[in-house]
């Protein structure tokens, strides 16, 4: 589990496919405390750390995962938004985030509003319907408020304040890149208790 607030940002070193995995080395600033196994989201997505030297760590993202993340279209030289793994004895700042991205959107605009950015995110249907005014959202592993939301064109609004921007890689983003998205997890679990009773009154 995360929290969805940034640790740290840093670049990809590496990338090497085979036809089954992707391997990514990724530079490591801050996190003195990384052992092999340990899980870390990048980009959003709960990944496992399988090397480490003193400066960067990997881990390996297979193919189910790319197909449903942005992450089948990294380089080297990207910068990821980077956070460990939350511990039980420290507060929850953002939202509960399970590192599971629920599917992609598309930024369809970026806009000053003062120091603030506001940002449009195109996404699915079926992922609009777990997108309620003034909950939270997951983007890229950053824990976000729904500013505005407009189910008529599958959109969402947010706004990033500067603390936001300085922490995160959300300045690297610009029209019509991909982000990954995960819903809240709670209205996930209630959507999911409420179509399984309504399945099982059918059969009844």
């Amino acid at each position: 589990m995360f929290t969805g607030l940034i640790e740290q940002t840093s670049p990809v070193l590496s990338i090497s496919k085979t036809h089954d995995l992707t391997k990514v080395e990724i530079r490591n600033k801050y996190f003195d405390d990384l052992s092999i196994g340990d899980s870390v989201a990048v980009n959003g997505a709960c990944l496992t750390v399988t090397a480490l030297t003193a400066d960067a760590f990997s881990v390996e993202i297979v193919n189910e995962t790319s197909s449903i993340t942005s992450l089948s279209e990294l380089e080297a030289g990207d910068i990821l938004n980077l956070e460990r793994a939350m511990r039980l004895d420290q507060r929850l700042g953002g939202h509960i985030v399970s590192g599971h991205v629920d599917g992609t959107g598309e930024i369809s605009s970026i806009d000053k509003d003062g120091d603030a950015l506001v940002i449009s995110v195109k996404c699915s249907r079926q992922l609009m319907k777990y997108m309620t005014l003034k909950g939270s959202v997951t983007i890229d592993g950053i824990s976000l408020t729904l500013f505005d939301i407009q189910p008529e064109h599958n959109t969402i609004i947010l706004n990033i304040i500067p603390e936001t921007q300085s922490k995160t890689n959300i300045l690297q983003r610009k029209q019509g890149d991909i982000v990954n998205m995960e819903a809240d997890i709670m209205i996930k679990h209630l959507d999911h208790l409420l179509n399984f009773e309504k399945a099982g009154e059918l059969h009844v």
